[in-house]
């Protein structure tokens, strides 16, 4: 029988060591191969800087403050953002990495404390009386309504300048210009305006009471007026003559249906 133990031990140290060599080299393959097939990851992603994250999402430590951090680093409510690390400086700003949430513990700003002199509106305490009204000044007199069953004051009425005898509430008024200006006069709700001349006069017959009459002169000046009651029943004379003063000046005269003349 050959023996063949020599080149027996010699085949089982080779096989030995291909498989140890294999057993080394297997792990370090797909370390080698995750390094070249894992990319550098961004930490700055270009969306913090975008609408709407640019105004809503704080960036993490070490990235460009964005609007919302430089805002709230502004207010005290975030530490300032630190100086870019060099892998980030080397990755930029890039990537799409999804927003990172505002950091917890965060507080919103609060509301803006009234400035000097403002005072704060303040909601009424339970029980609390309302103020009242302001008591009057010193020699004011607050109005005061009328008691149940007092009479109220008349004012005293205005005293007629003349009265006249009516012939079934009608009257024949003659008006006289004694002035040497025209004078425009008008019966209300009976004629148009219509013109007297100076030193002219005319008559309005049968005008039925109570009646207005106005009168003014076509120059604008002033004008009295001289009433005088004619012996016929019925008639009134009117004579217009100037004047000067404002306060003697009248443009109206009025007629009651009790005979009572006004002038105005």
């Amino acid at each position: 029988m050959v023996n063949n133990s020599p080149i027996f031990r010699k085949s089982a140290e080779f096989l030995g060591a291909i498989c140890g060599g294999l057993l080394i080299t297997l792990p370090a393959i797909p370390h080698a191969v995750a390094q070249q097939s894992t990319p550098g990851v961004n930490p700055c992603p270009s969306i913090f800087y975008e609408e709407p994250h640019n105004s809503r999402v704080v960036v993490p430590q070490g990235c460009p403050p964005n609007a919302l951090t430089q805002r709230l680093a502004a207010q005290g409510l975030l530490p300032v953002s630190a100086t870019p690390s060099p892998d980030q400086v080397r990755l930029g700003v890039g990537g799409e990495e999804p927003p990172v949430p505002s950091q917890p513990g965060a507080i919103p700003p609060g509301p803006v404390p009234p400035t000097q002199g403002q005072v704060p509106p303040t909601s009424p305490q339970p029980g609390a009386i309302p103020p009242g009204p302001v008591p009057p000044t010193q020699g004011q007199v607050l109005p005061t309504s009328p008691q149940p069953g007092a009479t109220l004051p008349v004012e005293p009425a205005q005293t007629p300048n003349t009265t006249i005898a009516l012939t079934n509430s009608r009257v024949d008024i003659r008006l006289v210009n004694d002035t040497a200006a025209n004078v425009t006069y008008q019966v209300i709700g009976d004629t148009a305006p219509r013109l007297l001349r100076g030193k002219s006069s005319v008559t309005l017959q049968r005008v039925t009471v109570p009646v207005t009459v106005t009168f003014q002169r076509e120059d604008g000046g002033q004008v009295t007026v001289t009433p005088q009651t004619s012996s016929e029943a019925g008639t009134l004379e009117v004579t217009f003559n100037e004047t000067a003063d404002a306060s003697q000046g009248r443009s109206a005269l009025r007629i009651e249906q009790n005979g009572s003349v006004f002038f105005n």
